[in-house]
This record gives C-alpha cells, sequence and structure tokens, in this order.
C-alpha cells in the first residue's frame, strides 16, 4: 500500500512524456509542413480569384455591352412596338445591331429580341414566328419570370429545329429599358468559348479547376478524365470559391503528386534537442511524481480508515478513487440542488411581492422583504415610477411562437428594458403581470427633477419599443403612471397607467403616454355617439354621397372624448348591425356584406386591430362596398337608356369647362362613381378619354380650317387656357397645336395641283 499509489502516480505521468516525445520528433515535420500547406493554399486562391474575377468582368461587359447597345438604339423600340411602315427598317437596323454585339466579344454566342405583341423574335438570321423558333421553352420561361437579373443555367440552344445545338448560358433584360413589357432581349453566352478561356489561364500540370452548378453537378473540369475517386487520384481542392452570377462554385487544388512535398533532410539540431528534452522530462517526472505523493500519502490513511468502518468484514475493498468519486459527486450535487432551488424561490418571491405592490396588498411587511430580496440592484428610497408595458396584436403573437419561446422572449424583453434604463441611470424591476403585460418599477434619483425624468423615460420607451421591432418583431405601447414617493402609494400610479392602456385606440400608439395625459372629459358619451350614428345610418341609407365626410366627423369625436377601446368597437358595430337592418333585406349581395365568412373575418380585424387610423381604414373600405353595391341595387333607370342620353349629352356640351362626372351625376340623378362605372361598362372607356377625343377632334378641324389662336380655340373646346389645352394636344396628337397647324398647312402646299 505504502508504494502503490506512488507507482500509480508515475505512471499516470507517462501518457504526458510520450505525448511530448511525439510532439518533439514530428514538430519540425509539422511546422514545414503547415507553412508549405498554406502558402500553397493562399497561392491556389489568388490564382482561382483572379481566374473567376476575369469571367465575371467578361459575363458584365457582355451585359453592359448589350444594355448600352438597346438604350442608344431607338430602332429596337421601334420593333417592339411594331409600328406599322418603319417596322421593316427597323427590323434591318436591329438585325445589324444584334450582328455587331455577337461579333465584338467572343464569349457571345448570340443575341435576339422577342415582341410580346405578336410572339415573333428577331434574331441575327431575320424575324422568326413562334412556331419556327426553336428556343420557345426559355422565351416562356422569361415570360413567367420578368424580374429575374441573372444568369440562366447551362443550357442547349439552336434557333431552327435543324440547327446543331450548342451549350450556352443566357441572360435576358425587359424591354424597353429598364423595365419594359413590349418584350426580351436575350443574350446567349457560348460555354465552349468560355471554357477555353478559362483553361488558357489555368496551368494544368500543377493544378486543376473544376466548376459546379446549383445542384453540385459538375460542369466543367480541366482534368483530362473524370475517374471514380477523381479527389484520391488527381488531387485535392483547397479552394471553393462561389460564382453569384452564375450560382456556379469553382473549386481548384494540387494535382497529385505535387502536393506539400514532405522535407527529406531533418536538421541534427532538432535531435539534440529531443534527446535533451526526453531526458529533462524524465528528470521532472520523477521529482513532480515524489513531491505530489506525499499530501495524497495522508489523504489515503484517512480513506482507509473510511473504507475499513463502510466496508463489511471480509467483503472486498472499496477503491480508494470511487469513494472520492463518490463523495465529491454528492457534494457537487447537492450544491447544486440547493443553489437551483434557491434561485427559483428567489425569482418566485420576487414576483410576487411586485404582484403586492401594484394590488396594494400584504404591505405590512414590504419593506422587510424589499431588503431581503433586494429586487432593485441597488438601495433606492424613492420616487418610484410604474411603467406598463404591453404587446400589441397579442393574439398573433400566441400564434407565432410556442409557449416556450413565449417565455424566452418574454425573458429577453424584460432583461433588455432593465439594462436599458441602468443605461439612462434609472433603476428598473421588471415582472410579467399579466401574458402582455409587463410592469416595470423604476427607482428615481431624488436629486433628478420630474422633467428630467420624463426624458429619461421617453428615450427608455423609444429604444425599448425600437429594439423590440427590429430584434424579435413585436410592436409595443407603454404607459407611464404618476410619480410615487413610498411604496404605498405603487399600487395607486400602477392603476393609472392600466387605465391610461384602456384608451390606445384614441390616444394613437405613442411610444410615451403619461396617465396625466388622459384628457379631464374622459368620461362616456354614449348617447350622444349614438345619436350621430343613427343621422349617419339615415343619410346613408338616403344615398348621401357625403357619407365619407359624415363618418370621418364620427370618428375625430370618437377620438376627441378619449373613449375606452371597448366601447369605440361597441359603438362601430352597432352603428353596422343599424345600417344592416337599413340595407342588408334589399337583395342578397347586400345581405353578404354583413354576415358570412367574409363578414366574420372583417370582424376580427375590427376587434384586433389597435390603432384608430387603421380602424378608420377598415371602416371606410368596408362602407365603401357597401354604399357601391347598395347604390347599384338602388338605381331604377334603364342600364343602356341611361348611358345612350349620357353619350348624347357629353357630345352635345363637351365645350363646357364645367363638364365633369360630378355635373353628369347632378344631372341625371346618380352617383359620379355609379355614371363612370356605367360609362366604362358600356363603352371601354372612361369619361374623361372620351370627352378628351371629341375635344381633340374639334380642335384639330378648327386648326385646319380657321385662323383662330391656339388660346381662342383652347376655349371652344373647353380648356381655360392655352397652356392646359398645348399640354393635351400634344399628348394625344404628337405635336403642338401650331406644330400641328404648321405641318398640315406645309402637306397641303406640296400636294401637285
Amino acid at each position: 500500500m505504502r508504494n502503490s499509489w506512488y507507482r500509480r502516480m508515475l505512471l499516470s505521468y507517462f501518457p504526458i512524456f510520450l505525448i511530448t516525445v511525439t510532439i518533439l520528433v514530428f514538430l519540425s515535420f509539422l511546422v514545414v509542413n503547415e507553412i508549405s500547406q498554406k502558402e500553397t493554399v493562399k497561392a491556389d486562391q489568388i490564382s482561382t480569384g483572379y481566374i473567376v474575377d476575369t469571367v465575371q468582368m467578361a459575363l458584365k461587359e457582355i451585359e453592359m455591352n448589350a444594355l448600352d447597345e438597346v438604350e442608344r438604339n431607338s430602332r429596337y423600340n421601334d420593333f417592339l412596338q411594331a409600328d406599322g411602315p418603319h417596322e421593316r427598317d427597323a427590323v434591318y437596323a436591329v438585325v445589324d445591331s444584334l450582328r455587331t454585339l455577337a461579333a465584338k466579344d467572343e464569349l457571345v454566342d448570340s443575341v435576339y429580341v422577342y415582341r410580346s405583341g405578336d410572339r415573333q423574335t428577331l434574331t441575327t438570321s431575320g424575324l422568326l414566328e413562334w412556331d419556327e423558333f426553336a428556343d420557345r421553352p426559355f422565351v416562356e420561361l422569361a415570360l413567367g419570370q420578368p424580374a429575374y437579373q441573372g444568369w440562366s443555367p447551362i443550357r442547349d440552344y439552336h434557333e431552327m429545329g435543324s440547327d446543331a445545338k450548342r451549350r450556352v448560358i443566357s441572360m435576358y433584360k425587359r424591354a424597353p429599358l429598364p423595365f419594359g413589357t413590349q418584350g426580351f432581349v436575350v443574350i446567349n453566352v457560348n460555354m465552349y468559348a468560355l471554357e477555353q478561356k478559362i483553361r488558357t489561364m489555368k496551368d494544368t500540370d500543377v493544378s486543376f479547376l473544376q466548376i459546379r452548378d446549383r445542384e453540385g453537378n459538375l460542369i466543367f473540369s480541366t482534368r483530362p478524365s473524370e475517374p471514380g475517386d477523381a479527389e484520391a487520384a488527381e488531387g485535392r481542392i483547397l479552394n471553393r470559391i462561389p460564382f453569384q452570377a452564375t450560382g456556379w462554385t469553382f473549386e481548384s487544388g494540387i494535382a497529385d503528386g505535387q502536393l506539400f512535398m514532405w522535407v527529406s533532410v531533418v536538421s541534427y539540431i532538432w535531435i539534440v534537442i529531443g534527446v535533451g528534452t526526453v531526458l529533462a522530462a524524465v528528470a521532472y517526472l520523477l521529482y513532480i511524481t515524489k513531491r505530489n505523493y506525499k499530501p495524497i500519502r495522508a489523504m489515503m490513511h484517512r480513506i482507509e480508515a473510511v473504507r475499513d468502518r463502510m466496508d463489511p468484514p471480509g467483503g472486498a475493498k472499496s477503491d480508494e478513487l470511487l469513494l472520492i468519486d463518490r463523495a465529491l459527486e454528492n457534494l457537487i450535487r447537492q450544491t447544486a440542488d440547493y443553489e437551483k432551488q434557491q434561485q427559483e424561490n428567489m425569482l418566485i418571491a420576487r414576483r410576487q411581492l411586485f404582484i403586492d405592490l401594484v394590488q396594494g396588498e400584504r404591505l405590512g411587511d414590504a419593506g422587510e422583504r424589499l431588503d431581503r430580496l433586494k429586487p432593485l440592484p441597488v438601495q433606492v428610497t424613492g420616487p418610484y415610477l410604474l411603467v406598463l408595458v404591453e404587446i400589441l396584436e397579442f393574439p398573433r403573437f400566441q400564434q407565432g411562437f410556442s409557449v416556450q419561446d413565449q417565455s424566452t422572449l418574454k425573458f429577453a424583453l424584460t432583461n433588455v428594458l432593465q439594462e436599458m434604463a441602468r443605461d439612462e441611470g434609472l433603476h428598473g424591476w421588471g415582472e410579467w403581470t399579466e401574458a402582455n403585460r409587463m410592469g416595470l418599477l423604476l427607482g428615481v434619483s431624488p436629486d433628478v427633477t420630474e422633467e428630467e425624468t420624463q426624458e429619461r423615460i421617453r428615450r427608455l420607451s423609444e429604444r425599448g419599443i425600437a429594439w423590440t421591432h427590429d430584434h424579435l418583431g413585436l410592436s409595443l405601447m407603454v404607459s407611464v403612471g404618476p410619480r410615487s414617493d413610498s411604496w404605498e402609494e405603487v399600487s395607486a400610479s400602477y392603476q393609472a397607467a392600466a387605465r391610461a392602456l384602456q384608451h390606445k385606440l384614441s390616444l394613437g400608439q405613442r411610444a410615451f403616454i403619461l396617465s396625466e395625459d388622459m384628457p379631464a372629459n374622459a368620461a362616456t358619451r354614449t348617447y350622444t355617439h349614438l345619436q350621430g350614428i343613427a343621422e349617419f345610418v339615415k343619410q346613408f341609407r338616403l344615398s348621401d354621397g357625403d357619407w365619407r365626410s359624415r363618418l370621418e366627423r364620427i370618428f375625430d369625436d370618437l377620438k376627441a372624448d378619449a373613449l375606452k377601446d371597448e366601447d369605440i368597437r361597441m359603438l362601430l358595430l352597432t352603428m353596422m348591425e343599424m345600417l344592416a337592418r337599413e340595407v342588408g333585406d334589399l337583395s342578397e349581395q347586400l345581405q353578404s356584406c354583413f354576415t358570412g365568412e367574409r363578414a366574420g373575418s372583417w370582424r376580427r380585424a375590427v376587434e384586433e386591430t389597435t390603432s384608430l387610423d387603421k380602424l378608420r381604414s377598415l371602416f371606410t373600405e368596408q362602407l365603401a362596398e357597401i354604399y357601391r353595391t347598395f347604390v347599384a341595387v338602388s338605381e331604377t333607370k334603364s342600364h343602356r337608356a341611361m348611358i345612350v342620353e349620357m353619350k348624347a349629352y357629353i357630345e352635345e356640351n363637351f365645350a363646357d369647362p364645367d363638364l365633369s362626372l360630378k355635373h353628369l351625376s347632378d344631372r341625371f340623378q346618380i352617383s359620379g362613381k355609379y355614371a363612370s362605372y356605367l360609362f366604362k361598362e358600356e363603352f371601354n372607356m372612361k369619361f374623361v378619354d372620351f370627352m378628351v377625343q371629341l375635344r381633340m377632334a374639334k380642335a384639330e378641324r378648327l386648326l385646319l380650317e380657321t385662323d383662330d389662336t391656339v388660346q381662342h380655340i383652347a376655349l371652344q373646346v373647353g380648356y381655360a387656357n392655352s397652356i392646359t389645352f398645348g399640354r393635351t394636344f400634344k399628348r394625344e396628337v404628337g405635336v403642338t397645336p401650331g406644330d400641328y397647324r404648321k405641318l398640315k398647312a406645309k402637306s397641303q402646299r406640296d400636294v401637285p395641283i
């Protein structure tokens, strides 16, 4: 027993001794090999990066040359617009441009233009019909993804069915530039030419280069062949560089036989150093073992005494190390369990104390509990501020995250707000009092003024809301109660802050709401608002076109009186119920606006909305749809007879500058929107476009048949001044009124007699 532990310690150091010897023997080889490897990888990375940059610049230059030519050459637009007599000249000009683009760069295989109007394709060989063009699948792909900006995967390309297929990558741009919808310009780059360009930049005797597509398939390699285990036979890959333009990955490495040559001769200095280190390690091993054995020997005597008491007589003796391990394990487990239980009890006690303070309960021993639990980072005797933080759109938060994730996000939010409070010189203590509401009790230094305190809390609220929106995707609303000088007043501050949160709709989603900001006349005036709503429903029933302004006044009154959120929603939903009783029975279409799945979805949106402006938009859109349906149902006059009468009236009075949809609605006793709807449905033309056509036709006759001034002609066709008339005339005819008169006069003089 006396020497067994000595031998154990001695043997326990032998792994260290062997590791030390092994490291010293191979250290020189590893150092030299590591240096060689790093330099090789670096050189290969630089070489491959140059190839990637060269290919990228080549593709970029092809793209920019094509875009520059299309933008400068107006014949492309002429061809895309298929402008009758000029189309043939445009075709010849564009074909010549396409040939120039293809010949400018050796990588360009071909360029063609697809016209969406008649589905014809113009290539360097001429104009091809849709059925004749062999690259139709790619054109259909481009039509399905008009916004795609990159290069396509490698594909087979030929213009005619009889042509040989060529491997290309393609890019298309909408035309006219930059975001036109009349067609595409397609650029094809020949893969064989691109591969040859890459081969000229790589020394295949020393290194290799291969390219893989997005799916990892090999599309190019400088190796002469691809055996079953290419990396083991030819070398190994050192660098992978992604190529963003096409989604390729360039892989490069050193060919087999050239990779990391071992150093053939090892200096004798390393051998001497190794032998000396081994001898020193042996001496140190003996010394440290003997030195460390002394305290262990005393410990083992004590363990022997314990083992003799614990082990049964005649039984097998327990191992000393096993006894030590069991004792330490029990001690560590008991300590961890105790600390965990203490921490949990502390958190529960702090939360219960916070709830007691905000509810005004069990305040007799609050001071003693505060001294024991120390919820605030420093000792604060007052004053205090109670801040309530509420998660808006809480149902969406519950649906988007699991229960565990919700707890994690709430914990993170609590810590962040407390940390931000410390940054502002405020000592914060946060607890969640409800599922969607957290209370933050802030201790304020007595020497800080009330104005400075409010400014700090304002900054804290703005920072907290911004951080929560950016990092957690949540929207918060913050309410601040009045200042409390003692713990007993915290409950009143909490209640005031909670009351302020009941007015989110009327107060708006401000980052900082003081309970003192609540208006003095916050008492509910339900009866007055019900009277206004009843008057609104009555006017709506009479098809009063001023219902939007009346609705705006209702919302303004609700905001001015600062009603509770539940009262606002109750009044507005009551308005919809009254309206349903008034107009809902007129037709099934109107009835569906108030009942059914669509109406239920709208009501849920109303319940979940936390902004009065959003609520205003929801009701405005819903009422606008109901109003359009109601007006359409209420119209009793013949559809065709009315539109014919309206058309005749416009043709007789188009020179009247006051002629408008409002004028028509007053003349025919229908709404302006309904008049516009009837006109669009019957003539497939807007009212304004029809009136402009009539005015321009008469203006052309007056310019040719009379010598009246442009100002006088403008007044005759319904325009108040010549500026507006001239702008409209040029937009519709293409030239100004003066130029139109000169051109027509010249054409008449040039006609032979």
